[in-house]
């Protein structure tokens, strides 16, 4: 049996869930869907395996939540995203407590995206 858990992140403004998601963090929109014109968005965005779907439902999740997220390279997705020079989300690399390395970058609706790098064992 398999699983994937794909956590939905509460957004309010379309555009600029575009422009962070799929502008700074380098994701691709997969779909999106609306039941009308004039309602909520409601979209899938991926990079490699991470996925997220992106509500503008009022009762689908609740706006400043944060993932827990695991990548096997760490420095070069810091990289990719420092080099981007986003104005409003300048994150920094740190060793963890609980050992290896991670950066929180933080959305426009104050979802905050841990990235985490476990330490070899």
């Amino acid at each position: 049996m398999d699983f994937q858990t794909i956590p939905i992140m509460r957004i309010f403004d379309e555009e600029k869930a575009k422009d962070f998601y799929l502008g700074y963090l380098g994701m691709q929109l997969d779909w999106a869907h609306r039941f009308a014109a004039e309602l909520p968005i409601y979209m899938q965005a991926t990079k490699d395996n991470f996925v997220l779907h992106l509500s503008e439902h009022s009762g689908d999740c609740t706006p400043g939540s944060k993932v827990f997220v695991n990548v096997s390279d760490i420095q070069k997705l810091y990289d990719e995203l420092t080099a981007k020079n986003y104005s409003y989300c300048r994150p920094n690399l740190e060793t963890a407590p609980w050992g290896g390395r991670c950066f929180t970058v933080t959305d426009p609706f104050s979802n905050k995206i841990l990235f985490n790098e476990s330490q070899p064992k």
